[in-house]
């Protein structure tokens, strides 16, 4: 009799029985390091999670087209749309270039994997390889009225998403309750809502780290290259979006929801997997 593996999905709430899209095939996408200082015990818990998950996958005999990106570009450091690239950052603090700084860390994520004795990913594709692809989402978004263009900067428009409530679907919380959470931040005069969130941001003169849109010589959005990567590689439809819990509202919510309008397509992941980074007195 063939074995049976169920999951707990993220998305719905419930452990379920897990059925491949392709019989015996398995595509998976975990979100990676961004590459701007040496990682810790937190992220290698995550990859170390997935690892088990890709070799128990193997075990079953699966055929596993595994994706694991590196975030060498667009992740600010504040985890907003404001700031300075922490990768940036460190290279003007350190006087090496950006991609020097990638380099060292990457080499020394690739490092700490070993020591862990974690299987290499199949793919594992870089933010700055996939600008092009990037620029042709936002271009997609803007298309279906679902963005606006603010001052060289391309905003994902949630309240314009929102009119069937489907924000905040993955992590359960509403607009109501992140409205109130929210923080003042510069550079918020852009937005017709605190809660949009850039998939373009225009570059300042002081940043080092930017790229020729149709827009401004800017950046892409915090993580939309796992939009990207992800559908490029794995296709529109796939059966694991995986990364760690502090990825849940803010990223994971947001690529669920960015990926479903611009492919118009549901479901686009059949199992959203989260791994816990911290667990000190049930917090």
């Amino acid at each position: 009799m063939e074995q049976q593996l169920h999951i707990y999905n993220t998305l719905s709430g419930e452990k379920e029985l897990f059925k491949p899209i392709v019989e015996k095939h398995i595509g998976m996408y975990v979100c990676g390091p961004t590459v701007y200082s040496d990682v810790h015990l937190g992220n290698c818990r995550t990859f170390i999670s997935f690892d088990m998950i890709y070799r128990y996958f193997l075990h079953l005999g699966y055929k596993v087209r595994y994706v694991r990106n590196i975030t060498d570009a667009g992740h600010l450091e504040n985890d907003a749309d404001q700031g300075e690239d922490k990768i940036a950052q460190k290279a003007r603090l350190e006087k090496l270039e950006p991609m020097e700084i990638v380099q060292r860390y990457t080499v020394g994520f690739h490092e700490v994997m070993r020591l862990f004795n974690t299987l290499p990913p199949g793919i594992e594709p870089t933010a700055t390889g996939h600008i092009i692809e990037q620029i042709e989402i936002t271009k997609n978004i803007l298309e279906k009225g679902l963005a606006y263009v603010s001052n060289g900067s391309v905003y994902f428009d949630v309240e314009k998403f929102n009119v069937n409530g489907e924000y905040g679907q993955l992590s359960g919380r509403k607009t109501d309750e992140l409205i109130s959470g929210s923080r003042d931040l510069d550079g918020q005069d852009e937005k017709r809502n605190p809660l949009d969130f850039a998939l373009w941001k225009k570059a300042a003169p002081t940043h080092i780290m930017h790229w020729p849109s149709p827009w401004s010589i800017g950046f892409p959005g915090w993580h939309l290259e796992c939009t990207a990567m992800s559908t490029k590689y794995l296709g529109d439809h796939f059966d694991i979006h995986g990364g760690g819990m502090d990825l849940k509202f803010r990223i994971m919510n947001v690529k669920l929801r960015r990926e479903k309008r611009q492919q118009e397509k549901r479901p686009l992941i059949i199992g959203c997997m989260q791994t816990c980074l911290h667990s000190t007195e049930k917090k």
